[in-house]
């Protein structure tokens, strides 16, 4: 940052400005819970605190106790990062929420995952871009897509790709029966821009149309929605929440670069794993996560065996401890 042509390239030096400021932000953090540490050893050994407010030894260790506990808890909460080690968990995601079987069970099943991702995102403070949607016929989406943008995004939701199981009473089922729902989640990593994905124009369909989803009369009366296919792999991509086909097509093939690198990533561990003749990856149909409403209730993530029964918690977005649980399980295999 300090040569003389840094600025030269704007678009690569923005994105470098803002790491190094989370950098150096997560370092004072770290500089400044230390130095806490220093100050809470130093007043033990003195006997004192630096107010000299405690006059007994009983207010004193109540002092220390609770210096000792928030100091611990700050701790804690910097250590959750260093389980963050992939080359993109600091950057932003991509989520995809896909209904599958169980019909229209299966399609309000993906809208309750959409309203858990979002609050999930709203506790953390990210920004979340409706990029795509599609409802159901009767109820909920049959398909959903956002751009969730923040420090640490895609570290923390790539332990939501897979599939998600669901057990309750239908409530649209006339005789309350049990049904059995799933929906798939993808995660994928927003690439910078700095990242070398050549997309060939010859490999790209795309085409033009009508945005369904709500908007202004400029949205809804042109066609401004873009979907583009890459041919030689089929992937698709489409985006029509932006007021101009060109930011909707913009949007899509950042989406569409960000889809084939992952793609690619798979591929290279599924020849790893052939050469170490390891089983292959279970996705769809084998579900990463259930949730039981009836009989009784529970969250269980069948990847790392941790469970809780507060399953009204996990739906209103708290999954830091499924989250950790899955991120503490990757560093121990490594």
């Amino acid at each position: 940052m300090s040569k003389p042509n840094f600025w030269q390239d704007q678009e690569r030096a923005i994105i470098l400005s803002k790491q190094t400021e989370e950098y150096d932000a997560e370092v004072i953090k770290w500089e400044n819970l230390k130095k806490e540490i220093t100050d809470l050893e130093q007043f033990v050994a003195l006997g004192q605190n630096s107010a000299q407010a405690e006059k007994d030894d009983a207010s004193l260790n109540d002092y220390v106790n609770k210096k000792y506990d928030q100091l611990k808890r700050q701790y804690e909460e910097l250590e959750f990062f260093v389980l963050f080690a992939g080359k993109y968990d600091r950057s932003n995601a991509i989520i995809s929420i896909h209904a599958g079987t169980g019909g229209v069970d299966a399609q309000d099943w993906s809208q309750i995952l959409e309203r858990m991702f979002l609050r999930f995102a709203e506790k953390r403070n990210w920004q979340a871009e409706l990029v795509d949607r599609t409802v159901g016929n009767e109820a909920g989406i049959k398909s959903v897509s956002y751009r969730i943008v923040g420090s640490w995004a895609y570290g923390y939701l790539k332990s939501e790709s897979g599939v998600h199981r669901l057990v309750r009473i239908s409530p649209f089922d006339a005789e309350k029966m049990r049904h059995t729902s799933f929906a798939l989640v993808e995660v994928i990593p927003e690439l910078p821009e700095t990242e070398d994905i050549i997309l060939k124009d010859n490999d790209l369909r795309v085409d033009v149309f009508r945005s369904s989803g709500p908007g202004g009369q400029s949205v809804n009366k042109t066609d401004s929605a873009v979907r583009i296919v890459h041919v030689p792999t089929g992937l698709t991509v489409a985006c029509q929440t932006q007021r101009s086909q060109h930011q909707n097509k913009e949007t899509a093939l950042k989406i569409l670069k960000a889809k084939l690198f992952k793609l690619e990533q798979e591929k290279r561990g599924d020849e790893e794993k052939k050469m170490r003749g390891e089983a292959q990856k279970a996705e769809w149909g084998k579900q990463i996560r259930s949730y039981v409403m009836q009989p009784y209730q529970i969250v269980k993530d069948h990847r790392t065996e941790h469970e809780t029964s507060d399953i009204q918690k996990v739906l209103d977005g708290g999954l830091d401890e499924f989250m950790e649980a899955y991120l503490s399980k990757q560093r121990v295999k490594k």
